[in-house]
């Protein structure tokens, strides 16, 4: 069982300290357990079960730490991995960074809202048969599929000499899938990830995929240039992505698009649209989180842009220190907020622009400006007078996601959407957004 209770992993770190000789010992422990299913040409490919636990010793000796980790638990090799990291400890350099571990809190840990029992329920038949919905649906449109669907549940929690403790558990569901017609001209895509599997629906998912597939046949080509584009949350959550760590050290040492020219940070400046609020919330209903970080620092709703102004920077117990400030943990979940328009409306308002379904292999071009450039992906459309009027080839694109948060004119109700290449999922409404930069045409599907 790769699920400990709050009880049971609070026991197994008591002995594990209990063993420790160091000036400071901090031992983490993580279990995870679910299962997946992976589909190609409408058939299942490969099945599997995930059950792990594990657990690593970080030591330290004045400003010297050595870390060692084992996922075997009886009390011989937890003795042994303690050593281990001692030993480590003695042989590593001193790091200058070191910061002194935090005691307990003075108000325990909240609990986390991101466990899900029905999730956490899931077995190999719940996922076939929300896989075979979903093969359904591209067998009936003729068109071939691969997809993925994965749940997960599990734990972390910490402790250590100092007195310090905090569990955390999770369930997590994701369900992706490509649908193409047989002659490869036509392409749509889909993700969906949930805490609660209730809200999981293959067979919608894929209609969705199988109609931006079929959509998307016969695409034309049009010239490249500045456009006014629709991307739906899929497109929005990977183009943004990079710009959610809101961090003060790569700000001050002039190393991301918070940095000020001439030194400092841009914290109080309006560098986006009014319309552009974000932030973090562990106990945001559709996407919560946990309620502390790595640091042993609690997690609470925090505003990282609001309004357009840069709200708050992260700050890490090192850098706290070092500028004499309030450490400020980063983001455990990020929401950005919406309006009201759907992207019907976003259409019907459109003389000439570009419908944007998902964006695809982002590559940072210029880290201080934020400057990317990526690729369209599986429905890209053009729009004019207020109707989508074809399909087009995909575009190469070179924008900032911090330009192009200047150039808003239209929010959508902000869902939960997933990054194609972390899998990490954020709230992200649908946005309509002037002068975003193609620079040149792909033949890809």
């Amino acid at each position: 069982m790769a699920i400990l209770s709050k009880e049971e992993a609070q026991a197994l770190l008591k002995k594990v300290l209990s063993y420790s000789k160091a000036d400071e010992c901090e031992v983490f422990l993580n279990g995870r357990m679910g299962g997946n299913i992976r589909t190609a040409l409408n058939a299942v490919s490969t099945a599997g079960d995930i059950n792990t636990m594990n657990l690593s010793v970080s030591s330290t000796f004045g400003k010297k730490t050595g870390s060692a980790s084992i996922n075997e638990f009886d009390d011989a090799s937890l003795q042994k991995v303690v050593r281990n990291s001692e030993e480590l400890a003695q042989l590593a350099p001193e790091n200058r960074e070191h910061m002194p571990l935090l005691g307990a809190p003075a108000t325990p840990f909240a609990e986390s809202i991101e466990y899900n029992a029905d999730t956490a329920a899931m077995t190999p038949d719940t996922r076939a048969e929300m896989t075979a919905k979903s093969l359904q649906v591209t067998k009936d449109a003729k068109l071939v599929a691969a997809g993925f669907i994965e749940n997960t549940s599990g734990f972390t929690a910490v402790m250590n000499s100092k007195g310090l403790f905090a569990y955390n558990k999770s369930s997590d569901v994701i369900f992706t899938i490509t649908t193409r017609n047989e002659a490869g001209t036509g392409s749509g895509y889909a993700a969906r990830g949930f805490n609660d599997v209730k809200k999981l629906d293959t067979y919608a998912a894929t209609k969705y995929a199988a109609s931006k597939a079929n959509s998307s046949i016969g695409a034309q080509a049009i010239e490249p240039g500045k456009y006014t584009v629709i991307l739906e949350p899929t497109a929005g959550a990977y183009m943004m992505e990079n710009m959610f760590r809101f961090d003060a050290r790569t700000a001050e040492e002039g190393r991301s698009f918070l940095s000020k020219r001439g030194g400092g940070t841009r914290l109080g400046e309006k560098l986006m649209d009014d319309k552009v609020t974000i932030y973090s919330d562990p106990f945001y209903a559709d996407l919560p989180g946990a309620t502390w970080d790595a640091e042993g620092l609690p997690l609470e709703k925090t505003y990282w842009i609001q309004n357009g102004v840069v709200k708050n920077l992260s700050y890490s117990r090192y850098w706290a220190d070092k500028k004499g400030v309030k450490p400020m943990p980063g983001p455990s979940n990020i929401i950005m907020e919406g309006g009201n328009a759907t992207i019907e409306d976003m259409i019907k308002s459109t003389e000439r622009g570009v419908l944007v379904s998902r964006l695809w292999y982002i590559r940072s071009v210029d880290p201080q400006s934020l400057l990317l450039t990526g690729l369209t992906r599986d429905g890209t459309f053009y729009i004019e007078n207020g109707k989508i009027k074809f399909p087009i080839k995909n575009f190469r694109f070179n924008e900032s996601p911090v330009i192009m948060l200047n150039n808003v004119e239209m929010l959508g109700k902000p869902e939960r959407a997933i990054s194609v290449e972390s899998y990490r999922s954020y709230m992200i409404p649908p946005m309509k957004i002037r002068d975003f930069t193609f620079s040149s045409l792909s033949d890809a599907v």
